[in-house]
């Protein structure tokens, strides 16, 4: 059957089945369906002693898939290995070459899944990349080692069934400390004042005070904004400055994973799982290039193509004299080397939507193809003005003032890329302010006063801790959906509101990590370990000397702090009640390995317990009477449910009460 075929290996169904439609009668596609080989579950699998060699070895569910290949394999004329251009392909990539070393293999990449790409990659076969292995066995090492000499530390010293990773640990870390931030806050009391005026034309707009003489304006309390008020109501008004000027805004650059996934939760309020998997599915369907990428770079074909559909649909005036170039900044040579774009600019969401693709596939893809086309297209242009009013009390010395408000308002004079990437929010902040002369005298009408808080600084939610996880270098592009994942499956951070919070467990693990292994866990550690495995992945830096750099402090702590760090006590949160079985004790939340329940304060000694139910608020959208809450099946299998059930069936994986979609789209 096939006898004499081209044989092409990848890892998904879907990627299997898109190649088909490109490839001719000639070819058959297999999937591996992931990696099909791992180190081994039950035990450490990393010979410390033999410079961390690891023990890779076949994973036992993946008995059948390994052998329909080498059945095929047996016969056929070519075998290309087609895996994902990132470190785990090329690591998927290795391994089939392993089970089938007596034939012979060739390794083939691309970065889209269209005729053209895949023709050219069939004509560049390669070798696998070796350097692009050891960076993914370094990782994995790393993480096992983490996970197995950690977990059992935290077993003795916080509370069994507890594990660690390294670069999950350095994010909880980050929201624990922005917690405690918040906690520290003091709000302080300050005043908005503002005045509502009217010029010769009688045309009215609002100056907002910037300046008391020579200083910024700071009205910190009730009294000295009364006698602000008082003032600027006896004062006279008069233009003191107009600036217009002209303001160039340029496009953003097209995606990159860690843009497209803040994007993702910004929007439409997406988890960077979310917007990773509807991404993974583009990518394989072949509407977009490889998704998991920190470039800005376009290849040469792809920007005359955009170039020449953004002349013929929009315009000359919309098509700037050359094209644009961003500055790559990646240090990450393992992920794929261009931005994230669509395939085929003719094709369109609505397509996408209906090839019953889902909803979610049609609107990602849209933004995907509105960045990469705004991103090529010519600046929006604005007029800016600026008018600063003087309010003072002697009318007599009009070069003087006491006080100085301002207005400042943009109109837009060509949208440019924004024609394509604009938003409501363009509109609204398009203010045109009146013509007026400097020195020309104003009317007050009123003046408004307004007492505000300073607000404490905002938790993170899942745009602004990719955000920040980028910055400080901490996590790749493949990586951040894993962590944030991982960390709320563990237990440490919960999500209210798409806000994340540390949960008790989190803080006592937090508590525990941070002082006893301060430099491992230090952000510029664990940015400067993120840069030697991408070292590695350049060929620049031995793998396993990357590993040392981690394992000798590490190492060398673990029986030292098994000796004499003390336990850390997890907090729990109280409910106000009394334990209905021992009457002494107080009923309080717990967190356990399935997420919260409730128990007597006074565990172990009072057994009870009883289900933890998470109301959030929102009335069942199916039966109205009902409660929606958070019911779990099992581990991480968490969804929405009335509390009705089982008279009442609603049940889904999106959250009732989160929004669906912001207007803003071009940030």
């Amino acid at each position: 059957m096939w006898d004499n075929m081209n044989l092409v290996i990848v890892e998904s169904p879907t990627k299997a089945r898109t190649l088909t439609r490109f490839l001719g009668k000639d070819f058959t596609v297999e999937a591996t369906m992931g990696h099909i080989k791992d180190l081994p579950k039950n035990t450490l699998g990393v010979d410390v002693e033999k410079d961390f060699e690891p023990d890779y070895q076949e994973l036992p569910k993946k008995k059948k898939t390994v052998n329909q290949i080498k059945k095929i394999a047996k016969t056929a004329k070519n075998i290309y290995i087609a895996t994902d251009p990132d470190r785990e392909g090329e690591a998927i990539a290795a391994h089939i070459k392993e089970i089938l070393k007596d034939k012979k293999t060739v390794r083939i990449t691309f970065h889209e899944i269209t005729k053209e790409a895949l023709n050219e990659a069939i004509n560049n076969p390669h070798e696998v990349d070796s350097n692009l292995v050891n960076a993914q066995i370094a990782r994995r090492v790393l993480d096992r080692l983490v996970g197995y000499k950690l977990s059992p530390l935290l077993w003795k010293k916080v509370r069994r069934g507890l594990s660690a990773g390294r670069v999950q640990t350095v994010t909880v870390r980050l929201i624990v400390e922005k917690e405690r931030e918040i906690e520290k806050f003091k709000s302080q009391e300050y005043w908005d004042i503002a005045c509502q005026v009217k010029s010769l034309k009688k045309e009215e707009f609002i100056v907002k005070l910037v300046k008391i003489q020579d200083a910024t304006a700071q009205v910190k309390n009730a009294d000295a904004a009364k006698k602000i008020v008082t003032d600027l109501e006896n004062s006279k008004y008069s233009v003191w400055e107009v600036k217009q000027r002209e303001v160039r805004k340029d496009p953003y650059p097209p995606f990159t994973t860690s843009t497209m996934s803040q994007a993702g939760a910004r929007i439409f309020g997406w988890s960077a799982k979310r917007t990773m998997s509807i991404a993974q599915r583009l990518y394989e369907q072949g509407h977009i290039t490889y998704h998991r990428t920190d470039s800005t770079y376009i290849a040469k074909g792809a920007i005359e193509k955009v170039r020449h559909f953004i002349k013929n649909n929009y315009g000359d005036k919309y098509l700037p004299p050359a094209p644009r170039f961003y500055k790559v900044s990646s240090k990450v040579a393992q992920e794929a080397h261009e931005a994230i774009r669509p395939t085929v600019l003719e094709f369109s969401s609505d397509l996408i939507a209906s090839k019953k693709y889902g909803g979610d596939a049609s609107s990602l893809y849209d933004l995907v193809w509105r960045r990469f086309i705004a991103s090529q297209m010519t600046s929006s242009l604005y007029d800016e003005t600026t008018i600063d009013v003087s309010a003072t009390l002697d009318s007599k010395q009009s070069n003087v003032y006491k006080y100085l408000l301002r207005a400042s308002g943009q109109v837009i004079r060509f949208d440019g890329w924004k024609k394509v990437l604009g938003s409501k929010k363009d509109i609204e902040q398009s203010v045109s302010l009146p013509q007026v002369q400097k020195e020309e005298n104003l009317d007050l009408i009123k003046v408004l006063s307004e007492q505000k808080f300073t607000e404490p600084p905002a938790r993170y939610n899942e745009a602004s801790l990719i955000k920040t996880l980028e910055k400080l270098g901490i996590g790749r592009p493949s990586t951040y959906a894993p962590i944030i994942t991982t960390i709320q499956l563990r237990n440490y951070v919960e999500k209210k509101e798409g806000k994340f919070w540390p949960t008790p467990v989190g803080i006592a693990v937090n508590d525990f990590l941070l002082p006893n292994f301060s430099d491992v866990f230090d952000y510029q550690f664990t940015a400067e370990m993120e840069d030697d495995l991408d070292r590695v992945a350049n060929g620049d830096v031995s793998w396993k000397k990357s590993i040392k750099k981690f394992w000798t402090p590490f190492s060398g702590k673990l029986g030292k702090v098994e000796k004499t760090a003390k336990r850390v006590k997890i907090e729990t949160e109280k409910l106000g009640k009394k334990c209905p079985d021992c009457k002494g004790g107080e009923l309080v939340i717990r967190i356990g390995r399935f997420g919260k329940f409730i128990s007597c304060s006074k565990f172990p000694d009072c057994k009870h317990t009883e289900k933890f139910i998470d109301k959030i608020g929102v009335k069942c959208p199916k039966c109205v009477t009902g409660d929606v809450i958070i019911k779990k099946t099992g581990r991480g299998k968490r969804f929405f449910g009335c509390s009705r059930y089982p008279k009442c069936d609603f049940a889904s994986w999106r959250n009732p009460k989160a929004p669906t979609q912001n207007i803003e789209v071009n940030k």
